[in-house]
């Protein structure tokens, strides 16, 4: 029998109200039912559906009713909006359904209704636990950005291998950036042809990289040394177990993004690249990158990320090396992380799609944050072997941005804890913002 588990986020709206809005209007109701895929036996009520009003910065929440449908009465304006479910079947197979719009008007008619397509997609016995990318302040006030890193996690009781994994950003660099990728209603047009375009270059493990159980690896991606003995506030990589991007044999060769790796860290560790864009340093966002980790099928990354075959070119821009870009199947993800500039929060805009991940998660760059994923409590309680050794007042959020669980995961791991990390494929839900990098722990 399936247990079903509904996890807060947002609900994917296909129409509004009125094309022709006016802010004379009070409010609009609109109904949203939501459409499951026909092998799901899913429980259609109780299912909590949001909405998030673009330039306004005001949310809107209800919960689905028996039939399947949520109920809204929202001010005339535009929206976006996702949705998701985490669905646990008896033999532990979960599968995330997710759900994701583009921007919807709502306009002066006074009801409307709107069919929304859940789409699935599984959990990976591996995640991305942390993204280190905006860089810390120096002391003379400028910033230090060269100093980038992320951290992948076996989050299950069970070996992990991947033979050579890969890393890659999709297009565009930052989201509040222009994004020529939507067409026409507002969806990426990558969406239904099930792909995501990748920039620059991707990265990947020349050999199988194994995980133990509840076990990290740290990849550096800029500044592989002790960054710690100029900027104090940054992150000291010169750590044996370390793994780090650095192939200046491609064209990877700014000095100031690569110098030579911390003689600690051994040439094994070092990831290699196939670069088919123009940079010199593989340009990562220090403010909204949208990060993915993903395993080649049928193929090798150096012969996919070569193949013409595979390429495609920024819309409406010239077909040069600097507008190319990469078309990794989406099937092929296996984590995923879209980050949004809290410096613009009206202008940010999703480029994941929803059954890789469905959600955001704002930084606030500069200042040596971090983006950490929040504990599945329920989880993480339930291991036997956690009795007694779990840590709990967790205070490393930024303001409102922290996690709800209230274990602190780094303080319980030094404990003996083993922590599971919650995964849905929705960073609104699986990440918040945190005041360091847990290296400098």
């Amino acid at each position: 029998m399936k247990q079903f588990l509904y996890l807060l986020t947002a609900v994917m709206l296909l129409s509004a109200c009125n094309d022709n809005y006016s802010d004379s209007v009070d409010t609009c109701a609109l109904g949203i039912v939501l459409n499951f895929p026909d092998d799901t036996d899913a429980q259609k009520e109780g299912l909590l559906v949001e909405l998030k009003s673009i330039g306004r910065e005001a949310i809107f929440a209800d919960s689905t009713n028996a039939e399947g449908v949520a109920w809204f009465s929202i001010p005339p304006g535009i929206y976006e909006a996702t949705s998701s479910a985490k669905i646990v079947t008896g033999s532990n197979t979960i599968t995330i359904l997710n759900g994701t719009s583009g921007q919807i008007v709502v306009g002066s008619e006074p009801s409307a209704t709107a069919s929304i397509a859940m789409k699935g997609s599984k959990v990976s016995q591996v995640v991305i636990k942390e993204l280190y990318n905006g860089g810390v302040l120096k002391d003379d006030g400028k910033n230090f950005q060269s100093d980038k890193c992320f951290i992948i996690y076996n989050n299950s009781s069970l070996t992990a291998s991947f033979p050579q994994l890969c890393v890659g950003f999709v297009a565009p660099y930052n989201s509040q950036a222009n994004n020529s990728w939507y067409g026409a209603g507002g969806r990426l047009i990558y969406e239904d042809e099930g792909y995501l375009p990748l920039l620059d270059g991707i990265w990947y493990f020349p050999q199988t990289l194994s995980i133990e159980p509840y076990e990290q690896v740290v990849v550096n991606v800029h500044g592989a040394i002790d960054n710690t003995l100029i900027y104090p506030q940054s992150v000291n990589y010169a750590n044996k177990d370390y793994y780090c991007m650095y192939d200046p044999s491609v064209g990877y060769t700014n000095t100031n993004y690569y110098p030579t790796p911390a003689d600690v860290i051994p040439t094994s560790h070092y990831l290699k690249a196939v670069k088919f864009g123009i940079s010199n340093a593989w340009p990562l966002s220090v403010a909204s990158p949208a990060l993915v980790l993903f395993q080649v099928e049928g193929t090798t990354p150096q012969a996919f990320g070569t193949d013409v075959t595979n390429m495609t070119y920024i819309p409406n821009a010239a077909q040069t090396d600097i507008n190319k870009c990469l078309k990794l199947p989406a099937e092929w993800v296996i984590d995923a992380i879209e980050v949004f500039s809290a410096a613009h929060t009206t202008s940010n805009v999703k480029r994941l799609t929803p059954t890789v991940d469905a959600g955001y998660v704002y930084l606030t760059n500069q200042h040596g944050h971090t983006l950490y994923r929040n504990v599945d409590k329920e989880a993480t309680e339930a291991l036997p072997e956690n009795d007694g050794k779990l840590v709990y007042n967790y205070a490393l959020g930024v303001d409102s941005s922290t996690d709800p669980s209230g274990i602190d995961a780094e303080a319980s791991t030094k404990n003996g804890a083993h922590i599971v990390y919650q995964d849905t494929n929705n960073s609104t839900n699986d990440f918040h913002e945190r005041q360091q990098c847990s290296l400098k722990n």
